[in-house]
């Protein structure tokens, strides 16, 4: 991808509990693309402080923040822009000079692509998780115009919390639900993890919907999108998702906006490796 780095290179990383090399490959992709000297490279940590500290001191410009993560970095940064503040939750920080600016790209994928898949408010929609990609997932839907809400979370603290910041109502499970949308905003299905092959609600519910919004980006085809496909339904994949996203990230690293071709090729090239 590119045949020298030096001490000029500008550093990305990406703070996941399960990384992947769908990011890594997505911007070292358009990095060579547009002939930027940078370089991008994903981790994890056991301490999200003091890693949140290393790209302040190190100067690492950029980091894509995924599960767990969203959240816990939030009194670490000095500034947390509309996009953050609105969810509390966090997805990007960028780093200028040593100040951590944050943001949420998710939000603005999840909006997009709910219009690009003609995924309407005509029903009722059903949200599995309370972490931070499920903030962004409720606050894309609400202001989508979408007012029959629940969520589905079995953590009795955080699930009806986040349902009554955004109006919906919580359920501890999905079984007795028959949604018209139904998003999984959990890791269920992801790739390396001991329910890679499990669905995230039962059969009849993902049978049920007419759209599934699925945030789990490795593999792309994961249960829950294998099912929806075969009964028919819209689906926006996790993959469109980290693209969508990964795209709004790379602008704010970078300054360059990349074009819609430049995005799909990239978008190809991740989900090739």
């Amino acid at each position: 991808m590119r045949d020298r780095v030096s001490k000029d290179t500008r550093l990305c990383i990406s703070l996941s509990g399960r990384p992947s090399n769908l990011g890594t490959r997505f911007h070292n992709f358009l990095y060579a693309e547009l002939g930027l000297d940078y370089l991008y490279k994903a981790s994890t940590t056991t301490d999200v402080a003091a890693a949140v500290a290393g790209i302040r001191a190190l100067g690492i410009r950029g980091c894509g923040v995924s599960m767990p993560f969203k959240e816990a970095v939030i009194p670490l940064v000095d500034e947390m822009t509309p996009s953050a503040a609105a969810i509390d939750s966090v997805n990007t920080i960028v780093n200028t000079d040593g100040r951590l600016v944050a943001h949420n790209t998710d939000y603005l994928a999840v909006v997009g692509l709910l219009a690009a898949h003609g995924v309407r408010p005509t029903g009722p929609a059903v949200v599995l998780g309370s972490g931070g990609m499920a903030k962004a997932c409720l606050a894309a839907l609400r202001d989508e115009g979408f007012e029959d809400l629940t969520v589905v979370a079995r953590n009795p603290q955080a699930g009806p919390a986040l349902a009554a910041a955004y109006g919906a109502r919580w359920l501890p499970g999905a079984a007795q639900l028959r949604p018209s949308l139904l998003v999984n905003a959990t890791p269920v299905g992801m790739a390396g993890g001991e329910d890679a092959q499990e669905l995230p609600a039962p059969r009849d519910v993902v049978a049920a919907a007419a759209a599934v919004v699925e945030v789990v980006a490795v593999p792309e085809d994961t249960p829950l999108v294998r099912l929806a496909r075969a009964t028919g339904a819209e689906v926006v994949t996790g993959t469109e998702i980290a693209a969508v996203q990964a795209a709004e990230q790379f602008a704010l690293y970078t300054g360059v906006r990349p074009t819609d071709e430049q995005v799909r090729r990239a978008g190809e090239f991740s989900r090739a490796g």
